[in-house]
């Protein structure tokens, strides 16, 4: 595959890194979050464990991690870039329009507003959605059951980390809430 596709993904990552600091400094103030512990344990170590499956092939050896779940060549690789742009594309513009609403961790902010426009008024977890597609075209470009794997950990915990979200919506917007689940889709726009 060519090294270009891989410097793109990686490119793609690091946009997607920076603008998530640059926006994470206007966040509202916190008014009740999840402890520390939970949050590291249940959702920053399984993610931080997906990104290092995805690390450099020579880590695995020659386990069945580094074996190809798909062909590794420029078409796939390309259909990856195209899979992660609309992702990272996505999860951007959902994290813009969630603003200073935007936590890190299940967080119930002051001030709190519910946004229902633009991606949220299909699906009520877009950033998930388009970084779950991005993480899914980075698979592509890996190519072998490691990545496979990361994804499925990946999912796992977003899926987590949404229930807990979702939970603290209805505790703070209650009915209000509860229509706007009976009107999206969790992380897709249908049911």
């Amino acid at each position: 595959m060519d090294h270009r596709i891989h410097t793109a993904m990686s490119a793609i990552w690091l946009v997607i890194l920076l603008i998530w600091l640059m926006l994470g400094l206007r966040s509202k103030s916190v008014q009740a979050r999840e402890p520390w512990v939970k949050r590291v344990l249940f959702y920053w170590l399984p993610v931080a464990v997906a990104f290092l499956l995805l690390g450099p092939g020579p880590w695995f050896g020659h386990s069945w991690l580094r074996e190809n779940f798909i062909v590794h060549s420029n078409t796939v690789g390309y259909v990856g870039l195209m899979l992660a742009v609309a992702g990272a594309s996505l999860a951007i513009w959902a994290r813009v329009l969630l603003g200073a609403n935007w936590s890190l961790s299940v967080q119930h902010k002051q001030q709190h507003a519910l946004i229902t426009s633009g991606p949220y008024s299909k699906v009520r977890h877009p950033i998930y959605t388009g970084l779950l597609l991005a993480f899914a075209g980075n698979v592509l470009i890996v190519g072998d059951w490691r990545g496979l794997l990361a994804l499925a950990l990946l999912f796992v915990a977003f899926w987590m980390k949404l229930r807990k979200e979702e939970q603290l919506m209805l505790e703070v917007f209650g009915e209000d809430y509860r229509a706007y689940m009976n009107r999206t889709g969790t992380l897709l726009p249908w049911h």
